[in-house]
């Protein structure tokens, strides 16, 4: 995939700018952790609508601080991983579970974060159909539903050395079984490139 096919990463701006416009939607705390999980945990559409709740719930039925991401709701062989959930989506994480886990129906050995008015659970199709739907809405040219993983990706490329991590580290926070796919992802920061130079 060129480049020029791949979808725009979004700037902090943009990140508060989505944030703000589903705190205003129907279902906001539902939607914010969709939207989060794509830019915080780097999450494909498929994965947001495979997401199980034991996936990151204990055996005492407390959340984790980190998602265990199957490889069935990922895309299959050796794309799950675990992954530590960032504290923004950790707080609408619990505040979703609070809401779902008291309805009668709800079991946390067979229930989907993502669900809909109608379904118990949702479609891939239906999480980047809603992505594109907010895009469209804030008017952002060139983002789709894979923009925050991208996001995701780039901005923990830029920062896992400073953790002493590496770039084999951004891989398997990825799920990339290749490590060119995850170059690839990575968007290019001209001006970083030129700062650099004076520091080698």
């Amino acid at each position: 995939m060129g480049l020029s096919k791949q979808a725009k990463t979004l700037s902090d701006k943009q990140i508060k700018l989505v944030l703000l416009h589903l705190s205003t939607t129907r279902h906001p705390t539902r939607n914010r952790v969709i939207f989060l999980l794509s830019v915080k945990s780097g999450f494909r559409a498929k994965e947001i609508a495979s997401l199980q709740w034991k996936m990151l719930m204990n055996s005492d039925g407390q959340m984790m601080n980190e998602i265990h991401l199957t490889n069935t709701a990922s895309k299959g062989k050796s794309s799950g991983r675990v992954i530590t959930i960032h504290k923004e989506l950790k707080k609408s994480l619990t505040e979703l579970f609070n809401q779902v886990s008291n309805k009668k129906s709800f079991n946390i050995d067979n229930a989907f974060v993502i669900t809909t008015e109608r379904n118990q659970k949702t479609s891939p199709q239906t999480i980047v159909n809603t992505f594109q739907r907010w895009y469209s809405e804030l008017e952002f040219i060139g983002a789709s539903s894979h923009s925050g993983r991208r996001t995701f990706i780039t901005n923990v490329a830029k920062k896992i050395s400073s953790v002493g991590g590496s770039i084999r580290d951004v891989q398997s926070l990825a799920g990339h079984s290749n490590l060119q796919t995850t170059q690839r992802y990575i968007e290019v920061d001209t001006q970083s490139q030129r700062k650099v130079i004076n520091i080698i």
